[in-house]
């Protein structure tokens, strides 16, 4: 099992810089031995460290394997309103991305965006399940941060209209295109293919070598995700849509 899990365009500065941490003087005096593996670009690298990460575990990315146990807030209705519940990437299919918002490093800081947007917008934290409703409604209600959903003074359907309002610009996009597609990198005659479908990465077709140690993804990963986002919707990364009947790369 390895030691430590991470990325750099320089490894030789990478491990001279871990032996002059203080705090990673047990790590350095446990490695025998360091391996690389190189990529065409910047996402691959990306995307194969995380891979790696929650795959073997080890035992110096304690804090790193936390932080990719990514959060999001997801919005389903009953009969009455909105609900949120709070969930990783594990707890949803690659098929139910709809009404995701925000990305956290844990339950108790998408607690805290919630509570945060309840008193910016004067929302029911008892609707939005932060505390406890009683009789007489929420605690936001006697001190006049609640404008009264929670008892009937406020349309529930007009809450919950504000509430999503107010969650609109973390919402998580939609997958912008039909079916599989592939994100190109290439360093000279390199060319690294890596497959993505519905955000989830599939692996990654290599020019010059082997394909990556990783497994296909069959969930929704809130981390590649956010490793993919960005590059994608702002069209600042090479895509290509996949040939019709080819298989998932394993």
């Amino acid at each position: 099992m390895p030691l430590y899990i991470g990325k750099s365009v320089d490894i030789r500065s990478r491990v001279q810089a871990h032996f002059r941490a203080d705090n990673e003087t047990e790590m350095m005096s446990q490695t025998m031995r360091i391996d690389f593996i190189e990529t065409a670009g910047e996402i691959g690298a990306l995307l194969l460290e995380s891979q790696l990460i929650k795959q073997q575990t080890p035992l110096f990315n304690i804090r790193l394997r936390r932080i990719r146990n990514l959060y999001s807030i997801q919005l389903r209705s009953d009969a009455k309103g909105l609900i949120p519940e709070f969930v990783t990437g594990k707890d949803l299919l690659a098929e139910t991305v709809d009404e995701l918002y925000g990305l956290f490093s844990s339950r108790h800081s998408a607690q805290a965006k919630l509570r945060e947007l309840s008193d910016q917008y004067r929302l029911c934290a008892g609707l939005l399940g932060l505390e406890k409703l009683s009789a007489r409604g929420c605690f936001g209600l006697q001190v006049k941060t609640c404008l009264g959903a929670c008892v009937g003074l406020e349309d529930r359907a007009v809450h919950d209209a504000r509430w999503k309002s107010a969650l609109a610009d973390m919402k998580v996009h939609a997958w912008p295109f039909h079916g599989m597609v592939e994100l190109i990198e290439q360093k000279g005659a390199w060319i690294q293919r890596h497959r993505i479908q519905n955000w989830r990465y599939l692996g990654t077709q290599c020019s010059h070598s082997k394909p990556y140690p990783v497994s296909v993804q069959k969930f929704f990963d809130l981390d590649t995700y956010k490793i993919l986002v960005k590059p994608i919707m702002l069209g600042q990364a090479r895509i290509e849509f996949a040939e019709s009947g080819l298989n998932e790369v394993n």
